[in-house]
C-alpha cells in the first residue's frame, strides 16, 4: 500500500494527537464516521492495531516499511519496542521535523525529496536515511531553500528540540549528538503493543 494521501484530521480524530502528521486540530471530539459515535469496548486485537496505526501514520510509513523496521529492531539486542522507536526517530525526515526545520514529517520529506538538504555536506534525497551521531544536517546554500526553511523555523511543529539534537538557527545547521531516549519521543504510544501485534504474524 502506498503512502496515505487522504484527509489527515480524520486520522487524528480516530487515533489521537499525531504531531508528525498534521498541525491542525479538530473541533470534533468523537472519531470520524457513523460508527465512531458508538462506545464499545475494543478487542485486544483492535487495541494493538490502533497502536500500530499511530506509528504508521505519524511517521508516514507504508506497511512494508514498518515491517522492515520491526525485523531490523528484532535483530538488535535490547528492548525491541525501544529500538524500533529509535530507528524511526533517527530517520532523516523525522530528524528535520524534530529540529524544527519543517512543520510536519510530510513537509520534511518534501524538503529532502526536492534536494534542499545536505547531510555531511553531501546532497541526500533519501528520507529513510538513518542519521548517526556526528552527522551534520544543513540547508543548501540557495536563496529558495534558505527562505523556505527560515519560514518553517519561525513556526516549529514542536516546542522543544530533543536533547540528542542541536540546532544553529543562524547558519541553519543541525547536529546529531547521540541516539534519542524514550522520554523525548513526542508520540503517546505503547510500543510493546506494536511488537505484540507483529509477533502474531
Amino acid at each position: 500500500m502506498s503512502r496515505y494521501r487522504g484527509p489527515r484530521l480524520r486520522i487524528c480524530r480516530r487515533l489521537g494527537d499525531l504531531p508528525g502528521l498534521t498541525r491542525k486540530t479538530s473541533k470534533k471530539q468523537a472519531p470520524a464516521g457513523e460508527h465512531g459515535q458508538r462506545s464499545r469496548k475494543p478487542s485486544e486485537y483492535a487495541v494493538r492495531l490502533e497502536e500500530k496505526q499511530k506509528l504508521r501514520f505519524n511517521y508516514g510509513l507504508s506497511e512494508r516499511q514498518l515491517l522492515r523496521c520491526i525485523k531490523a529492531a528484532k535483530k538488535v539486542q535490547g528492548s525491541t519496542g525501544l529500538v524500533l522507536l529509535q530507528i524511526l526517530e533517527m530517520r532523516l525526515d523525522n530528524t528535520l521535523f524534530r529540529l524544527g526545520m519543517a512543520p510536519t514529517i510530510p513537509a520534511a520529506r518534501q524538503l529532502v525529496n526536492h534536494g534542499h538538504i545536505l547531510v555531511n555536506s553531501k546532497n541526500l534525497s533519501i528520507c529513510s536515511y538513518q542519521c548517526k551521531p556526528g552527522d551534520n544536517i544543513e540547508v543548501k546554500n540557495k536563496n529558495g531553500s534558505k527562505m523556505l526553511v527560515e519560514r518553517y523555523l519561525n513556526f516549529p511543529g514542536l516546542a522543544n528540540i530533543p536533547n540528542h539534537l542541536e540546532l544553529n538557527k543562524a547558519q541553519m545547521i543541525g547536529k546529531v549528538n547521540g541516539i534519542i531516549e524514550r522520554e523525548w519521543v513526542a508520540l503517546q504510544l505503547n510500543e510493546l503493543l506494536v511488537v505484540e501485534y507483529y509477533s502474531r504474524k
